[in-house]
């Protein structure tokens, strides 16, 4: 039996035993109808708040399928297309990995493309977290979410939610 891993080496050795993440993923901005918005805290980082973020899981795997997976993965809410609809913005940004994060992707990948998608749901809908992901959920108003956010792709798609809903 070879040495036991402690620490970063043990951390290193699983995730290099795990698939590389594939650089293309959505970010799903949740609101209300009176634009308040969700935003939930990454048990990784704490301090780092952001919407619901997720990687494709194959290369074919259909965007409007990896959002719908990463909301209820991240915080149960289902969308059944009917009374929880996932609105596509047609938007991608491209972005640097951050550092801490580059570990996560094959050697040599820098940047990843996100999607932006919406969902607006009711205020008192049930949030359940994934333990393993994110410590606490928070509803916000509009500029103080955006204010929270650490990444500024997030906070720009939360302040352009106002031209694809109008508060009711």
């Amino acid at each position: 039996m070879g040495p036991r891993l402690r620490g970063d080496d043990a951390f290193q050795r699983y995730n290099s035993a795990m698939p590389h993440k594939i650089p293309e993923s959505v970010l799903v901005v949740i609101h209300t109808a009176d634009l308040e918005v969700l935003l939930i805290e990454r048990a990784d980082r704490p301090g780092f708040w952001q919407s619901v973020t997720g990687s494709l899981d194959a290369v074919d795997e259909p965007l409007l399928e990896t959002a719908r997976r990463e909301l209820f993965e991240e915080t149960g809410i289902a969308a059944d297309g009917e009374r929880i609809r996932l609105h596509d913005w047609q938007l991608s940004n491209v972005y640097e990995i951050y550092p801490t994060w580059r570990h996560r992707y094959a050697p040599g990948v820098t940047h990843n493309t996100e999607h932006v998608f919406s969902v607006r749901v009711p205020r008192d809908i049930p949030i359940v977290l994934s333990p393993r992901e994110h410590l606490r959920h928070a509803w916000l108003p509009l500029l103080e979410a955006a204010d929270r956010c650490f990444s500024s792709s997030n906070a720009e798609a939360i302040l352009h939610l106002p031209r694809h809903f109008p508060a009711a």
